[in-house]
C-alpha cells in the first residue's frame, strides 16, 4: 500500500504529457528539457509501478491506468489551483474578515451593506457566513457576530444586542380564520413552547404544521405567507419596512442575544473599530 504522495513535480510533467499527447510538447509548456519530463514520467511510474504510456518512436499514447490517473490527477491539480488562487484574498490591503450566521448575513446585513460601504469604502469586507461555530484561534477571522457563541481563547466578547421575538404573519393572512392558518415551528427561542410559558396567549398555534431549523428560512416563510411564526424583531426589520409582517399581537418574549468576538490582533485594527461602530450604531436603530 502506498504511504506517501508521489512529487507534485512529476504529477504536473505527467498532466501536460498525458493532456497534449507529447513528451516534447510537455516540456515546452513548463519550460524544462524533454529529458526532464521523461525522467518525471519514469519516476512516477516506479511510484505506481505501472506503465502510464505506451511508447512507440516519440510519440506516446495512454495505457487504461494511464486514462484513469489523468482525471484525479487533474482534478488534484485543479482543485488546489483554486486553493492557491483563494490564498490571495490574504494579502489584500484594507480586508476584513467577519463571520456570522447566513440568518444573519442574508436578513439584517444584506440591506444595509450599501450604507457601510458608502461611509466606508476603504473596508475590503469579506462575509464569511456559516452555520458552525468558528474557531477564531485556527481561523483567518477578524470579527464574529452571532447568536451562538461564547467567550474563545484569544478573543475579546461583547454583547451586542438581547432579541425579542412575536408572533407574525404576512398582512393578507389576517383575513383568514385562525384555525386555518397553518403553523411553523423552528428551533431554540423559536419554538412554540417558550411562547406559552413566557407568554402564555393563545394566537391560534397548532401542534402541528411546518418545521424549519433556519431562522432565516422561518421568516421568508412567514414573509411570504405561508402560515404563522415566532420570528426575530432584529432580523425583521426590513421585512416590517416592507410591509411583509403583521403581528398577531403586541407581547414579545426573550431572544437569542447577539454578541461579538473580536480576535486580539484586529482590536485595534481602525478597519475593526470602524465596523463596529458601524454595527453598533445600526443595531441601535
Amino acid at each position: 500500500m502506498l504511504n506517501h504522495w508521489p512529487p507534485l513535480g512529476t504529477l504536473r510533467g505527467f498532466e501536460a504529457a498525458a493532456r497534449l499527447g507529447s513528451f516534447h510538447k510537455a516540456a515546452e509548456e513548463l519550460h524544462l528539457t524533454q529529458s526532464a519530463i521523461s525522467q518525471q514520467i519514469r519516476s512516477l511510474e516506479a511510484y505506481l509501478e505501472q506503465p502510464l504510456f505506451f511508447r512507440s518512436g516519440r510519440s506516446v499514447a495512454l495505457t487504461d491506468a494511464g486514462h484513469d490517473f489523468l482525471s484525479t490527477t487533474q482534478a488534484l491539480l485543479q482543485q488546489l489551483a483554486v486553493g492557491v488562487r483563494r490564498l490571495g484574498q490574504y494579502r489584500k490591503p484594507n480586508q476584513l474578515v467577519l463571520n456570522t450566521t447566513p440568518t444573519f448575513a442574508r436578513h439584517w446585513l444584506l440591506p444595509r451593506l450599501a450604507d457601510f460601504r458608502q461611509q466606508h469604502p476603504e473596508v475590503d469586507l469579506w462575509i464569511f457566513s456559516t452555520d458552525e461555530v468558528p474557531d477564531m484561534a485556527s481561523q483567518t477571522i477578524d470579527l464574529a457576530v452571532r447568536d451562538d457563541i461564547s467567550s474563545q481563547a484569544e478573543c475579546s466578547f461583547k454583547v451586542l444586542h438581547a432579541d425579542r421575538l412575536f408572533p407574525a404573519c404576512h398582512p393578507r393572512l389576517l383575513k383568514q380564520p385562525r384555525e386555518q392558518r397553518t403553523t411553523l415551528h423552528g428551533e431554540r427561542e423559536m419554538d412554540w413552547s417558550h411562547w406559552a410559558v413566557e407568554a402564555g396567549v393563545d394566537v391560534g398555534q397548532q401542534d402541528q404544521g411546518l418545521n424549519f431549523s433556519d431562522p432565516g428560512l422561518l421568516l421568508d416563510a412567514v414573509c411570504t405567507g405561508l402560515g404563522i411564526g415566532l420570528v426575530s424583531q432584529l432580523l425583521s426589520r426590513q421585512a416590517n419596512a416592507d410591509g411583509l409582517l403583521a403581528p398577531l399581537v403586541e407581547a414579545t418574549i426573550r431572544g437569542p442575544s447577539w454578541a461579538m468576538l473580536t480576535h486580539r490582533d484586529s482590536e485595534h485594527d481602525p478597519l475593526a473599530r470602524s465596523f463596529t461602530a458601524w454595527l453598533l450604531a445600526n443595531l441601535a436603530g
